[in-house]
């Protein structure tokens, strides 16, 4: 048991904090990464924390750093308290009402595409003093550097599983069948997967490394149909441009291709039986709540997509 306080064995709060990272990341390569610090420094404050302590706190082999014992007893007493740190720190930082700091956050590509400069305008408006880092991926790998502690939380597709990560629902998009002004005309207004797929409709789809193609494929197959397209890119911006200047269609959420239709560039088709949906979420880890600057992101980012959604629904 751990008995003796900060001074008596020699541990500051930074070797709490590499402590922390390490036993949640099992790896001192991936904990020296998302500390931003060079290994040698990490392993150097690990094997002074241990000799502080007199105890063993991980044990190295081949799958990388085990926690002992002392070194769960340890996180369970340690991380509340750094928690509580990091809240008290930030609301002295924040004493005079205005949040400060900065957010680093991934979001997938249909929202940069679809609300992030109306994000960043209307974010910066109400906290001029939060720098903003954002990385643009797919769900899978904004996921892992969520689970990593590479980002702060992310906004995706929603996962199939959850990867005891926190997951906050955003909203239920539809997916629409998106083609050049005048090169639908032929074209219902409303449309199933079937009539799609049966119609020789030439396709640009994202690849299959793509969340939103895994949600379009498990549509597929739950009608047995087979969606076969011309091009696959993973680029939004270059799927509506080619859209826009070919006879080829594409199936996209409504965020993203709402602009393009609103100036005349695009018509939409309805897709129904099934109706194309795609789940949007926040995720976090659950060990690391979010800043009070990435929170309040956040907060602002579901404004516009939500906003975005009332706009294309006229409601």
């Amino acid at each position: 048991m751990i008995h003796a306080g900060y001074k008596e064995f020699g541990v500051d709060l930074r070797q709490i904090q590499y402590f922390i990272c390490l036993f949640e990341e099992g790896s001192v390569t991936r904990a020296a990464r998302r500390l931003s610090i060079v290994q040698p420094a990490l392993s150097m404050q690990l094997a002074r924390l241990e000799a502080d302590l007199g105890q063993q706190l991980f044990e190295r082999n081949s799958q990388g750093m085990v926690p002992t014992a002392a070194a769960r007893q340890m996180y369970r007493l340690f991380l509340p308290i750094m928690q509580d740190f990091a809240r008290a720190r930030e609301q002295l930082t924040n004493a005079d009402g205005e949040i400060s700091g900065h957010v680093n956050i991934g979001l997938i590509a249909s929202i940069t595409t679809g609300v992030l400069a109306e994000t960043l305008s209307a974010f910066s408006a109400r906290h001029p003093k939060v720098g903003v880092t954002i990385a643009d991926g797919y769900s899978k790998t904004l996921a892992d550097w969520v689970a990593a502690g590479q980002i702060e939380a992310a906004i995706i597709n929603s996962p199939r599983r959850h990867r005891s990560l926190n997951v906050e629902h955003i909203i239920d998009e539809d997916l629409v069948l998106a083609c050049a002004a005048g090169h639908g005309g032929a074209l219902p207004a409303q449309l199933t997967l079937r009539q799609i797929a049966e119609l020789g409709i030439g396709l640009v789809l994202p690849t299959r490394n793509h969340g939103l193609r895994g949600v379009l494929d498990t549509f597929a197959q739950g009608e047995d149909v087979e969606l076969a397209p011309v091009y696959e890119v993973d680029s939004m911006v270059t799927i509506i441009k080619l859209v826009e200047r070919t006879q080829l269609a594409t199936i996209l959420p409504r965020i993203v291709v709402h602009e393009r239709v609103c100036e005349g560039a695009l018509q939409l088709h309805s897709i129904v039986s099934p109706r194309l949906i795609r789940q949007v979420v926040a995720i976090s880890h659950p060990r690391r709540p979010l800043s009070a600057a990435t929170a309040a992101f956040i907060s602002v980012l579901k404004e516009q997509i939500l906003l975005k959604a009332r706009e294309q629904t006229g409601s």
